[in-house]
């Protein structure tokens, strides 16, 4: 199967999950949020909220063990494979043990004065806390095997479990809606548990399909491999960790500032941001594997190409959803939420506006670590990533808005940008002028161009379903036109072509 063919049946997968799962996921918020109440569901945002980042750094740790996988796939090295698995799963207990510890000490701290908690609410809080530790041990532990599902590009059998994942969590929130017990409590802990039950099954699958999942430690073990992965997963933890230190320290921040009402905004807008981004993440999963590959087999041409052309079609998926949320995202609260919490609606836009700058370079931060000289870029990303919380900070000090915390994460990602380009032309070879040229203002300038269409439409019509409907369809299709014609080369609009017909004989033939 060509490289092609296989991005687009691996996406297909993904984008069948996806479907199932956002809905799923948008009616589970919905009950949870009544169920909860404003004041419990800002507590869990803020105190279990890192629950839902574990996702993250399981997908950024397992990046880590993945580019080796899928770097020694790209050599056709098997028995490396296993030296490598075998090395990556003690690696990984060694990382859980670490980061229980880690999250032991800080939640003395979270509970003894950093924390704005109501009193009669703590001991809830800290059950959830604990649920939250045993939890992120057994997912770092299962990083391992994540990895092989991505080096296989196996995006059927992963689909299949992100879909038993949100019916899990649907189940739970029929649970805390009928539970007779403290609801958060309930809640709290049997979100801890489903990502056991996830990452279990996932194992089993693993070691049944999957030759280099063998653990024999006196057979594969490799010092020299061992001491290269350490460094490897080291430099790219510290620049995950920051990433998510950061994401939850300004929850910490806005939680000392503006209490738990100002957390369920933000929990709302991270809902919101999470659900439209899969639609990115899909593909970026579904590349990973093929750029590192390519690395792998010293054909940086088509890594380059996978990168490049991967950035315009995911940031081309991410944001023509984007943008009819960002036109009338106040009427689509209402219509979701009835009474959304206070500051949701300004906090959704902010976010969204923050997620479009960070799709600009997303492949290029894979691009680097596939060539795997990470050491300074991931110190500089770390030390970027922790720029927007202090920033808020002396925000907050001198009277800033709660919506202050989202223009510091825009200022952030601008310097982002930066460096992903000067890091990305000295180790990948990437153009940074002509890329900024022909890809990130070109783009920015569609999604400009699609947002002021919709913004007329609404000016026109009252408040209503059909006006958002035609908002969606208009501005989509312009923005669609817009992009095809401006922001695409020669080759990728002949590549997007042959692509549309491709998808249409298969239709065709079906009948």
């Amino acid at each position: 199967m060509s490289t092609a063919n296989r991005v687009i049946k691996n996406t297909g997968y993904l984008y069948a999950k996806m479907g199932v799962t956002m809905f799923i996921s948008l009616y589970t918020t919905r009950l949870i949020l009544n169920s909860l109440g404003a004041t419990d569901f800002g507590i869990f945002n803020i105190v279990g909220g890192a629950i839902a980042m574990l996702g993250f750094l399981n997908a950024a740790m397992a990046g880590a063990t993945q580019r080796f996988m899928s770097y020694t796939e790209g050599e056709g090295n098997k028995e490396k494979q296993k030296s490598i698995f075998n090395v990556s799963v003690v690696l990984h207990l060694l990382i859980s043990l670490l980061v229980g510890v880690v999250l032991l000490i800080a939640g003395y701290f979270f509970f003894n004065g950093i924390l704005n908690i109501p009193t009669d609410r703590v001991f809830a809080a800290q059950v959830v806390y604990g649920s939250l530790i045993v939890s992120t041990m057994f997912t770092v532990m299962t990083v391992p095997y994540d990895a092989v599902l991505n080096a296989h590009e196996n995006m059927l059998y992963y689909s299949i479990v992100g879909i038993i994942e949100s019916v899990l969590k649907l189940i739970v929130a029929f649970i805390v809606v009928y539970t007779l017990s403290d609801k958060l409590i309930v809640y709290g802990i049997l979100m801890a548990c489903i990502p056991l039950i996830t990452m279990s099954i996932m194992r089993v699958y693993c070691h049944k399909h999957y030759e280099e999942c063998i653990i024999q430690l006196r057979k594969y073990w490799h010092k020299g491999l061992m001491k290269e992965m350490s460094s490897f997963a080291g430099w790219n933890l510290l620049g995950s960790t920051s990433t998510i230190l950061s994401g939850y320290g300004l929850g910490l921040v806005l939680n000392h500032f503006y209490g738990t009402i100002a957390n369920a905004a933000q929990g709302i807008a991270n809902q919101v941001s999470g659900q439209l981004g899969t639609f990115g993440s899909s593909i970026k999963k579904a590349l990973n594997p093929v750029i590192t590959k390519s690395a792998g087999a010293k054909d940086n041409t088509l890594m380059l190409r996978a990168a490049i052309t991967g950035s315009k079609i995911t940031f081309f998926i991410v944001t023509i959803f984007f943008i009819p949320v960002l036109v009338d995202a106040d009427y689509i609260l209402k219509l979701w939420l009835k009474t959304p919490p206070q500051y949701s609606n300004s906090f959704c836009i902010l976010l969204l506006i923050t997620n479009i700058l960070q799709n600009l370079t997303l492949f290029i931060p894979q691009a680097i670590a596939s060539v795997g000289k990470i050491k300074k870029y991931s110190l500089w990303s770390s030390i970027i990533n922790f720029l927007p919380v202090l920033l808020t900070i002396i925000g907050f000090i001198l009277g800033m808005s709660p919506e202050f915390l989202y223009i510091s994460m825009i200022i952030g990602t601008i310097i982002k940008i930066i460096c992903d380009l000067y890091f990305g032309q000295i180790l990948c070879k990437i153009n940074a002028f002509s890329y900024t040229k022909s890809v990130i203002f070109s783009m920015l300038f569609c999604v400009s161009l699609g947002i002021l269409v919709g913004e007329i439409i609404k000016q026109t019509m009252q408040p209503s379903f059909i006006r958002f409907i035609i908002i969606a369809i208009v501005s989509m299709l312009s923005y669609l036109y817009f992009f095809y014609i401006i922001s695409f080369n020669k080759e990728e609009k002949n590549m997007t072509y042959a692509m549309f017909l491709k998808l249409k004989q298969k239709i065709y033939a079906k009948r």
